[in-house]
């Protein structure tokens, strides 16, 4: 008879190897997205290298001739939104809508010539973070990584008890791998220690991101409004939210408002936009990537008078948190070394997940799909079960994944021998 700690050391090992088996396509292709992500200042700057350093000719013309010149060269759009420019000789960037679609236009300041048009979607930077948030497939993505997220948490969980330690023969294989003891031991350190060490930041990486999350971030901004204001989150869950800030205008945007909103010195990217829920007012937000960094401003339309401003300082401790969280997540709350650390994180997981991989190729016997078999006896302890209720209710789609695999399985695979046995479901 198996003991009780065999017992569970096997039962979470097949947790770890199911999910692995689930999350490893995940895992590579959010790693190469979130690495290309974590420099997206530099990738947009790369992109507008060309709208820099314009020549100054004449007279520069003023937003609202701007605005005109975009809305003339695309029939039927309406406006969105202004960049302000960083100098002087940077081009102006101006945002339009129609028919339910952003396009970026870009102006030549002084003699108000459309130097490039281009739809905000098919921007490279868009679409990776398309790519990374919902696999360019809308909600259905957004779930399908919600879930591989929620399981991915089960893999480092299950991963770091099969890591632990249960004896004391050094180092070797727990903190670094050994790399002279055969290829079995190379791979299983490889994929072990580099685990290990990369875990608690994939663990940060996961929880931060889960205010992105379909259903979890709306289950979220539930839970937020009760009892509370409705407050705007300055992070999207989809990109029909995004699409929806888009609204056009009557007043137009003064010489001084566009001054007002220069003299305020946020940090870049700022917008210039029409308040959607008072069209009277007109808002000032910056976009930097740093969310501490980030500062909004509501202007009289007509007058251009201040109303109110509101800074990081100034938000609900939650939203603090979060935004710290985003911040980091993305790359930009501690400069270039926080970029750097995301990107060793990233290449760590891929390596995990190659190594993972390979570890299972070889150890995979013929017509099977390679699980460890399951031990006789159902009991795997109390602590696994207070663990899985615990991770259940704080992870909706989890919860609903693990219900979902316990039907299937008694209605279904238990029934089928020879997907039983492929699986490694026979006792």
């Amino acid at each position: 008879m198996a003991s009780e700690q065999n017992k569970l050391y096997r039962t979470l090992w097949r947790w770890h190897f199911y999910a692995g088996i689930f999350c490893i396509p995940f895992i590579i292709s959010l790693s190469i997205t979130g690495a290309i992500y974590l420099f997206k200042p530099q990738i947009d700057a790369w992109f507008e290298r060309d709208m820099q350093q314009l020549q100054m000719v004449g007279d520069r013309s003023s937003p609202q001739q701007q605005i005109s010149a975009a809305k003339q060269s695309l029939e039927g759009a309406v406006f969105a939104s202004y960049r302000l420019p960083e100098h002087e000789q940077q081009a102006v960037r101006i945002t339009l809508k129609q028919a339910g679609v952003r396009t970026l236009v870009y102006i030549h300041p002084y003699t108000l010539e459309i130097l490039k048009t281009k739809q905000f979607d098919n921007q490279f930077i868009r679409i990776i973070r398309s790519l990374h948030g919902e696999l360019m497939l809308g909600n259905f993505g957004s779930v399908l990584i919600e879930l591989a997220g929620c399981w991915a948490i089960v893999l480092i969980i299950t991963g770091l008890y099969l890591w632990w330690p249960r004896s004391a023969e050094g180092l070797a294989g727990i903190i670094y791998p050994r790399l002279s003891q055969g290829s079995r031991k190379f791979w299983r350190d490889l994929h072990a220690v580099t685990g290990f060490w990369a875990a608690f930041f994939t663990l940060f990486l996961l929880i931060s991101g889960l205010p992105w999350a379909l259903v979890w971030g709306s289950a979220f901004k539930e839970i937020r409004s009760i009892g509370q204001p409705v407050v705007e989150q300055d992070w999207s869950i989809s990109r029909e939210k995004a699409q929806a800030q888009s609204v056009d205008i009557s007043t137009t945007l003064s010489v001084e408002l566009y001054q007002n909103a220069q003299d305020l010195n946020f940090s870049h990217p700022v917008e210039i936009a029409p308040d959607r829920a008072k069209p009277t007012q007109w808002k000032v937000a910056s976009g930097h990537q740093n969310r501490m960094l980030r500062a909004e401003a509501w202007y009289l339309a007509e007058s251009g008078e201040l109303l109110k401003t509101k800074t990081f300082s100034d938000r609900a401790m939650l939203d603090k948190i979060i935004g710290i969280g985003i911040a980091a997540h993305e790359g930009h709350l501690f400069g270039w070394l926080n970029q750097l650390l995301g990107l060793l994180v990233t290449l760590a997981l891929i390596l995990v997940s190659v190594s993972g991989f390979v570890m299972w190729r070889r150890r995979k016997p013929s017509g099977a799909l390679g699980a460890p078999p399951v031990l006789p006896g159902k009991h795997v302890g109390r602590a696994v079960f207070i663990v899985t209720l615990g991770l259940s209710i704080v992870l909706p789609v989890l919860a609903m994944s693990l219900l979902l695999i316990v039907i299937v399985e008694k209605l279904l695979l238990m029934r089928i021998t020879a997907v039983r046995n492929w699986l490694g479901l026979s006792t």
